[in-house]
């Protein structure tokens, strides 16, 4: 029944697609961080950054963002980021194009996950003789991330559909494998169900773990 699999490394592609969505989540989750902790900093100069980084990215399509880092970084700029094989390079500019978008929608999640948190507990960290930094890192964050990590959730789910729009630039992930399958085989419905229940095999135990944790973790106010 599945003969139509036979040469085709189905399992390697969905491996490239797990390490597309660890090393973005990653790096999205620290950017966005960051870009949370600008957006709500009292010094005007970050707090505009933050904001016109957000807007102007969450406003632009994935794709776009992808094959600038393609085209742009490594065919004009010559931004290779340390790789020699071409394939290699594809990956970590994919993974770059994926953390720069994503880090947007991981800093609205966090930053609403602030707004949970009581303006007095900062201002009480403030009157100890915490500095803002301090007071982001030790009294709001903690408490910002147990309050989002429903949404967090939704944008990890996001980011590993996401992880198709590689394919654009020539990772080898489970898009572009499907692409290749349907192209030289008759199986399209069958290639389509194969592909579809790996995503569902990887967002599903996702949204159930992280939900769990939200529900065990959240903050009771």
């Amino acid at each position: 029944m599945f003969d139509f699999l036979q040469g085709y490394d189905v399992l390697g592609a969905f491996w490239t697609t797990v390490q597309l969505t660890v090393l973005s989540a990653v790096g999205s989750l620290v950017w966005g961080t960051l870009l949370a902790a600008m957006r709500v900093s009292p010094v005007p100069l970050m707090r505009g950054f933050g904001t016109a980084y957000v807007n102007i990215v969450r406003n632009i399509p994935l794709t776009v963002i992808v094959i600038f880092t393609s085209l742009g970084l490594a065919d004009i700029f010559g931004v290779t980021l340390g790789a020699s094989d071409f394939k290699v390079q594809g990956f970590r500019l994919a993974v770059l194009g994926l953390t720069a978008y994503t880090a947007a929608f991981v800093c609205e999640a966090i930053r609403s996950g602030i707004n949970t948190v009581p303006v007095g507990q900062a201002e009480a960290a403030r009157a100890i003789g915490l500095n803002f930094s301090q007071t982001v890192r030790l009294i709001v964050l903690p408490q910002a991330f147990r309050a989002v990590i429903g949404p967090l959730a939704n944008v990890l789910i996001a980011l590993t559909k996401n992880t198709t729009v590689a394919a654009a630039i020539g990772v080898a992930e489970a898009a572009a494998l499907m692409k290749t399958m349907i192209e030289n085989e008759a199986q399209t419905l069958a290639i389509g169900a194969v592909f579809a229940f790996g995503f569902v095999v990887l967002t599903l135990p996702t949204g159930l773990i992280l939900g769990w944790l939200a529900k065990r973790l959240a903050v009771k106010r």
